[in-house]
């Protein structure tokens, strides 16, 4: 049985202008004390041919994690556009929300983040 259940995730100041930073309000649950780091990452996926442009855009460790409900609200900085493919800075990516236990991943969000101009 697993001991962290994630019982929320809100994404905050949605839609956004692409230079505004990711803000996810996330409230999770132990079932028992966690005495070791919840490791927590926003991954944004640069193209969809390599992960050789995914970045990480933050990492925020929470814990030691007491048993009962909790929630934060984790906030990154957007992408490099620099380290984006031209031809892939426009339109639909995949933005990443994991989290790991002791090094193992348990959970991986997954939202679609269209990019498009607001002045051709």
């Amino acid at each position: 049985m697993a001991k962290v259940h994630i019982v929320n995730v809100v994404v905050l100041d949605n839609p956004s202008p692409f230079s505004n930073p990711f803000q996810f309000e996330i409230t999770f649950e132990c079932i028992e004390d966690l005495k070791e780091d919840l490791e927590w990452r926003i991954i944004y996926v640069g193209s969809a041919e390599s992960e050789e442009y995914d970045q990480i855009l933050d990492t925020v460790y929470v814990g030691p994690v007491p048993e009962g409900r909790h929630m934060f609200v984790f906030q990154a900085d957007p992408p490099n556009s620099s380290k984006i493919p031209k031809e892939d800075a426009v339109g639909v990516t995949v933005l990443l929300l994991t989290c790991s236990y002791r090094s193992n991943e348990f959970i991986r969000i997954g939202y679609y983040v269209n990019n498009e101009y607001t002045d051709p």
